[in-house]
């Protein structure tokens, strides 16, 4: 009996901190579901976190966790206010939209201070269903983590899937094993575009069809087509 009663109270505590938690949300705003900003991403973390602690824990008064849920949401309406009335601390909170791809080729550097590498930005470009570096005329991380894409009209990849070779000086092997080519696959063509170290080489992609992207340390990125050693494909 005593044991009935216990699941019973559970019950009900979790009900209304699920109705509680359904109004907290809707005040927030369709942001907060959607696409939310970092401080938005951690309140909402920290809310589930008050609303699970009193929902099982009978001993921790009912009325506890739900004052925190609200002054969680009040913290929230305050730094959304303060985002509103002030550019610069929205900066500080949020941060600001990076640039990765412009008319010059991939920004190394911008993609760096993001904490991510050319490897990172393929993947996001992949699922916005752009394949191919030179199919993206501008490039943007927002805020909130979400890449932005303008698309160029004047790409020159075929519908190859094209693979990374060289990331910041760095021969991805891997990918090398892959495409069944060796170094000097890489050592002709910078003898070829005068290339003297392998280093300067930010970005390489070479695809199925022989379509090769390239941008050089200090250059804006290329593109051109080779002839595959070996009549390789995948």
């Amino acid at each position: 009996m005593a044991q009935n009663k216990f699941m019973l109270v559970i019950f009900f505590r979790a009900i209304i901190i699920f109705v509680t938690l359904i109004v907290i949300m809707r005040l927030m705003g369709k942001r907060q579901i959607g696409e939310m900003q970092p401080f938005e991403f951690i309140i909402t973390l920290l809310i589930a976190e008050l609303a699970c602690v009193p929902m099982t824990d009978v001993s921790i008064p009912l009325i506890y966790g739900i004052v925190s849920v609200f002054a969680v949401f009040i913290l929230h309406q305050a730094l959304t206010l303060l985002e509103q009335s002030c550019t610069l601390f929205r900066r500080i909170v949020d941060g600001k939209p990076s640039v990765v791809i412009n008319k010059c080729g991939v920004d190394v550097k911008e993609l760096k201070k993001n904490n991510m590498d050319v490897s990172d930005l393929i993947e996001s470009l992949r699922s916005t269903g752009n394949f191919s570096l030179d199919s993206v005329h501008y490039a943007i991380y927002e805020s909130n983590g979400k890449l932005s894409v303008l698309k160029s009209e004047n790409s020159t990849t075929s519908e190859q899937m094209p693979i990374l070779i060289v990331s910041c000086g760095r021969v991805q092997k891997n990918n090398l094993k892959l495409l069944d080519v060796g170094n000097d696959f890489i050592t002709d063509l910078m003898k070829t575009n005068g290339i003297a170290r392998l280093k300067d080489i930010q970005i390489l992609t070479l695809d199925g069809g022989g379509n090769v992207y390239l941008q050089v340390k200090g250059q804006n990125y290329k593109t051109f087509k080779i002839t595959l050693p070996n009549g390789v494909s995948w």
